[in-house]
Parts: C-alpha cells; sequence; structure tokens
C-alpha cells in the first residue's frame, strides 16, 4: 500500500511506516493529517529540523531515534535509515519518519518510499509545507508576483557527489539568469560563494536583491537583506550558520520595512 491520496484517511496500522513532512518549525504549520500521525506514533525517526515544539507532540511512550544529518556528519547513513524503517516495521510497530519540510523536496522521501515499498512495507505519505514557501511568507517575501516575478526554481545547495564527495556544479546555471524568476537555494550556506561565481558568470546582475533566513518560522527566526553582491559579507559579519534560506530575485523588496511591521511580519532582526 503507497498511500498518496489523503481523501482516503486510511487508518496507520501496526507495521507500517508514515513519511509525514513536519513542515518549517512552527507546530502551526502542521497539516491535520501530519498531527493525526504524529499522536499515534509508536516510534518516531527524526531529522535534525524538526523542532522541539513539534517532537513536544508525540506521544509520552512513543521511543524516539535521532538520524540527524549535518553537513560532512552524517550520524546514521541513508542505507542505516532506510534499514532502520524496515526492522521498525517489521517489529509490528507504527513507525512515524519526520522530516522537516516536506518529505518529497530535497527530504530523500523517495528513496525511502522505494525501499519500504521494496521490502514490502506499507507506506503512507503526508505531504509538509516545505521551506521556502513557509520561511519567505513569514518574512513578507513573496515567491512570485505578477508584476515582478513569473517563475520561482527550488534548488539544492549540497553541491557534492554523495557517492566521492566530489564538488558538482552541473547545475542548469544559465536558466537562473532571468531577472524575473526567483531562485531559492536550500541548504546553500557553505557553498555561497560558488552559488554567486556561478549565477553571476551566467548572466544574473550582480545588484539582484537577495534574503538569508536563518530558521524561518520558529522563535529563533533571523533574516538578513542586501544584494547578491554582499551575501557573502552578511554571513560573515552575522555568523550566519544552517540552517538557512537564500533567496534571490527582486521579490525580496517587495514590501519595504515599515509597510512589514504594519501588516504583522516582523523585519530584520527584530
Amino acid at each position: 500500500m503507497f498511500n498518496f491520496n489523503p481523501s482516503h484517511k486510511q487508518a496507520f496500522k501496526q507495521g507500517e511506516v508514515a513519511l509525514v513532512g513536519a513542515g518549517p518549525g512552527d507546530p502551526d504549520l502542521l497539516t491535520l493529517q501530519a498531527f493525526r500521525f504524529i499522536k499515534q506514533a509508536d516510534v518516531v525517526v527524526y531529522d535534525r529540523l524538526v523542532s522541539d515544539e513539534i517532537m513536544a507532540l508525540l506521544p509520552e511512550n512513543c521511543e524516539k531515534v535521532y538520524v540527524g544529518k549535518k553537513q560532512a556528519d552524517h550520524r546514521v547513513p541513508q542505507d542505516g535509515i532506510n534499514q532502520l524503517l524496515v526492522e521498525q516495521a517489521q517489529l509490528n510497530k507504527k513507525v512515524l519518519r519526520l522530516k522537516g519540510g516536506d518529505p518529497f523536496v530535497f527530504g530523500r522521501g523517495g528513496e525511502e518510499a522505494q525501499f519500504l515499498l521494496s521490502h514490502n512495507v506499507a507506506c503512507h505519505i503526508v505531504p509538509g509545507m516545505t521551506a521556502a514557501s513557509a520561511c519567505t511568507s513569514y518574512v513578507g517575501i513573496p515567491l512570485t508576483h505578477r508584476n515582478v516575478s513569473q517563475s520561482c526554481t527550488f534548488i539544492t545547495g549540497h553541491l557534492q557527489s554523495q557517492k566521492d564527495g566530489a564538488s558538482n556544479t552541473d547545475l542548469p546555471w544559465h536558466i537562473l539568469a532571468d531577472q524575473k524568476q526567483t531562485v531559492v537555494f536550500y541548504m546553500g550556506v557553505k557553498n555561497l560563494p560558488m552559488i554567486i561565481a556561478k549565477m553571476v558568470a551566467t548572466g544574473r546582475n550582480i545588484n539582484t536583491p537577495a534574503a538569508l533566513i536563518y530558521k524561518g518560522t520558529q522563535k529563533e527566526q533571523q533574516v538578513y537583506k542586501g544584494q547578491l553582491s554582499n551575501l557573502n559579507d552578511l554571513v560573515e559579519q552575522h555568523n550566519i550558520k544552517p540552517p538557512t534560506l537564500i533567496v534571490i530575485g527582486d521579490v525580496v523588496n517587495v514590501f519595504d520595512e515599515s509597510s512589514l511591521k504594519n501588516i504583522g511580519y516582523l523585519s530584520n532582526n527584530e
């Protein structure tokens, strides 16, 4: 069973796995379906980007298994996570695979679902709100705007081969040069100098507005606005670390700071 259709409201049974998107951190952004699965879990296998507030929603007797990844520090390799999910399901548990954002947006949800199904483990898919849409909205940056940006592209900032660690810059950089396009990089702070160099070399204006959003939607949220030309300086000046979203495009400046305050958004660092 591979449940892609939430209208079925199928039960979470013993021996099944639910791949659940926890969203970017604010528990108010959980879907009702995600909340329903969270409250039924016997064991949760969770990532680094799942917030403490969401973890607090789990049943008291739920077993917690941390498999979070940082750059160059994967506590449990992906193959080990896949096998762990199968083993826990075979113990006749309701297994919750809880992932920040959406499992199918740079979350390896597709890989995990394939592995589970190939081992005859029933799998529920519960989408979550991905960081690009939620974090930008929380700081007053519309991903698209009729007069400014007619498209948006999400790109992984992990520009390394998972097999040999070699640099992988073979992205369609040329299509990112259009000034009427918003570009969002996930997990790209470490590779920011290369990202900027590639975008400028393939035609993106060095003065394009840009923003860095740290821990968007959470209480630690910070947003730093500038241009492609000074994003590196902002990272060094404020010691910006992951998880940080990189947003590039004229949409960054659609609202001025006074407007953001009036409509309930928080301006930079307040």
